[in-house]
């Protein structure tokens, strides 16, 4: 058979067979393909893509008889299977089986993969209506990877209708499922002695059954899922296969959502979508700072028609209303930009989350130019912009959640006369639901460079106050925070020296420095006086004051011909109170900033220090 007709028809194969093969050591990666890849929403997709039974696109295999012809290495973390006879290289479809091989075995180190079931959520208000994947993030305290304690418990899980997606992996683990059925329902098992003991087991067993069924039913969803293959035979050249690999990877450009909405758009109204955003860009030049222009013509645009945000909302839109809405998404769009401007959040870049541009976006068609109603409605959007910045609303299906928190803020915008007891009809503002983050959640929030919603929002209270750069004194603002970097307070060969994670949000100044990167072993004050063109104690301490750091913590924080213990007690003292301190202003700043306020940074300080001596003559 020719090469040609061995690869140019995709072959069936299930995923519980390529989960087995896996497993046996079968499959293997060249080693000139790409580490793995996705993100946590990119994993969650292509997982709720197989249990609703959709395609995914075919595979690529070389097949190997004897010798491999590249070097290889197995799927992340199958390494730990038995090995066994390799018969395929995996040339394209790398990141889709890496997933499920992870996803199945749960064994992420940053997160924790779940099926949302609604039926079997018992939260007083559901988080959603349709069964999809959930992703539960963990983050370093301590020293130790954590996690919230419920996403450990399966009864708590259970509870919100969460049901651990390693369950659905192939092969008999009716052990594994067993043990958390009873974990997840021993609340609902009643003792011998209860009243109505044969009435309560019988609701017992019934849940059980249910939830056993249900898991059975995704289980084999997932067996059975259909993800073909197009193979390349063994005796395929070296260059042959490499090329191939090359084609299928990055010759073609698919089209995007937005390519096909704009034919849609001009086939229904013969007009240019292209045309009408390069105009937009024009008039408001600013708004591309947030992201992605086009995404946000789309998302907006859903919101206005009162669809969801997210893939199916904009291709269910209407293409003609959505022409019919220009004025307002152009309007609402140039607002966002100028409303996220004066909360000084500058850019993508240091956004916590892009969820809540669209509905922010949206709102403003209900918004006047001025009045007493702007005050009041612009005070609705802080309080919603900084509680999405600082509670879980948008870790997990944030279109979904946007779409709900939109229809609540539409409402409120409805009736000029709404008043501060119907906020909480707003999910995002309903603290019993969506409290905010405290000081000890703070304190373990990673470094804000990556995409961690806390993390950042930590950032970008410090340019809400001005985050003066220690350098030349200004002010931050856009076009200056683009020359600044991410930088440690406490150095980080410092805290590494004594084993101290240092990549913490609140060991992070967002500042400018010198060219020469040579950093070593440093005091902090020391530290930062040779990075950064020092200038006397005042104007130093006006410049941390601005970051929310104190000088007086850095100043004592002395560690000159220290080692070992010694060290490492007095460093992970003087950090430890130093992040506390810092974490406590930032929760100050949270408060009043959530509930709509303009705080100010003397205001701030002055109530902090009054509270840090009222604590200092308590403790004495």
């Amino acid at each position: 058979m020719s090469i040609m007709q061995q690869s140019s028809k995709a072959q069936d194969q299930t995923l519980g067979v390529w989960f087995q093969n896996i497993q046996r050591g079968m499959v293997k990666l060249p080693r000139f393909q790409r580490s793995e890849a996705w993100d946590r929403g990119r994993i969650a997709s292509f997982l709720k893509t197989i249990i609703n039974n959709l395609p995914v696109g075919v595979t690529l295999t070389l097949k190997v008889a004897g010798q491999e012809k590249f070097e290889s290495r197995y799927i992340k973390t199958a390494e730990l299977t038995t090995p066994g006879t390799v018969t395929q290289h995996l040339l394209d479809g790398q990141q889709r089986l890496t997933a499920f091989w992870r996803s199945m075995h749960n064994n992420y180190e940053w997160e924790t993969f779940f099926v949302y079931l609604p039926q079997f959520d018992q939260s007083e208000n559901k988080s959603g209506a349709e069964i999809e994947i959930r992703c539960i993030p963990r983050w370093y305290n301590k020293d130790q990877l954590r996690m919230p304690r419920w996403a450990e418990e399966p009864a708590q899980c259970f509870k919100r209708g969460l049901l651990p997606v390693d369950l659905l992996q192939p092969g008999d683990i009716s052990t594994k499922i067993d043990r958390w059925l009873n974990d997840a329902t021993k609340s609902l098992k009643p003792a011998n002695t209860d009243p109505d003991a044969l009435n309560k087991y019988e609701v017992y067993a019934d849940t059980r059954d249910k939830i056993k069924k249900e898991i059975t039913i995704l289980r084999e969803c997932v067996t059975h899922f259909n993800l073909p293959y197009l193979s390349l035979p063994a005796d395929t050249s070296k260059d042959v296969a490499l090329q191939v690999f090359v084609n299928m990877n990055t010759n073609s450009k698919p089209l995007t959502l937005y390519d096909i909405i704009v034919a849609e758009v001009e086939e229904v109204a013969e007009k240019s979508l292209h045309a009408l955003e390069a105009s937009l860009k024009d008039k408001c030049p600013t708004v591309g700072r947030y992201g992605n222009v086009s995404n946000l013509i789309l998302s907006t645009s859903a919101l206005l028609q009162e669809k969801l945000p997210n893939t199916r909302g904009m291709i269910e839109m209407d293409k003609k209303q959505l022409l019919d809405n220009w004025p307002k998404l152009e309007r609402g769009l140039e607002r966002l930009a100028s409303f996220l401007d004066s909360q000084r959040v500058f850019d993508e870049a240091r956004l916590p989350t892009n969820a809540v541009l669209a509905v922010i976006a949206a709102a403003y068609e209900l918004i006047p130019d001025d009045g007493d109603f702007l005050a009041k409605a612009e005070k609705l959007l802080r309080r919603y912009l900084w509680s999405a910045f600082f509670t879980d609303r948008y870790e997990n299906a944030a279109a979904s959640r946007a779409f709900a928190d939109f229809k609540a803020i539409k409402a409120l915008l409805k009736n000029k006369e709404f008043t501060d007891a119907e906020l909480a009809t707003v999910p995002a503002l309903n603290r019993s639901e969506f409290p905010l983050a405290d000081v000890d959640s703070l304190m373990a929030a990673g470094w804000p460079k990556a995409a961690g919603i806390e993390a950042r929002a930590i950032l970008a209270v410090t340019t809400y106050f001005g985050a003066k750069d220690f350098a030349d004194h200004k002010t931050a603002t856009y076009d200056s925070i683009q020359k600044r970097e991410y930088h440690h307070i406490f150095p980080d060969a410092l805290l590494s020296e004594a084993k101290i994670p240092s990549f913490r949000a609140l060991n992070c100044a967002l500042i400018t420095w010198k060219t020469n990167r040579m950093i070593g072993r440093k005091d902090p004050l020391d530290y930062l006086q040779e990075r950064v063109q020092w200038a006397d104690e005042s104007v130093v301490r006006e410049r941390l004051r601005s970051h929310l750091i104190s000088y007086d913590l850095l100043s004592k924080a002395r560690y000159t011909e220290m080692k070992g213990d010694d060290l490492k007690q007095k460093l992970s003292s003087d950090f430890n109170e130093f992040l506390h301190d810092r974490a406590n202003l930032v929760v100050a700043a949270m408060v009043s900033l959530t509930e709509g306020n303009n705080p100010t940074l003397d205001t701030l300080w002055a109530k902090h220090l009054a509270k840090s001596s009222d604590d200092a003559e308590f403790a004495a």
